[in-house]
């Protein structure tokens, strides 16, 4: 994972403004720690609230928008894997016959 500080500040950045428009709650608590991992830790959880509360409607735009976090990360990236584990959910939500 990068741990340039200019990197780690655009992926927080991302990774909050993504969070905030999700939805009311308050940033998540995290653990201290190193702030690479501490970033890391609060993108799984943006995956998270975004693929828990994908709807048929909106598992494009959050397919987009969980690709756009990590599209230029090695495929060995923690939260790269969660964002395709992600997408594979999101695939089979917005091809339900209703």
């Amino acid at each position: 994972m990068s741990g340039e500080p200019g990197a780690l500040r655009n992926r927080l950045v991302i990774a909050t403004a993504i969070w905030r428009e999700a939805t009311n709650d308050p940033l998540p608590k995290l653990a201290p720690g190193d702030p690479a991992d501490q970033i890391e830790q609060f993108e799984l959880k943006v995956v998270d609230l975004l693929c828990g509360e994908a709807t048929p409607e909106t598992a494009k735009r959050i397919a987009d928008q969980t690709w756009d976090m990590v599209e230029d990360r090695p495929d060995s990236d923690q939260v790269k894997k969660r964002v395709v584990e992600c997408h594979d959910r999101l695939a089979k939500l917005s091809h339900k016959p209703e």
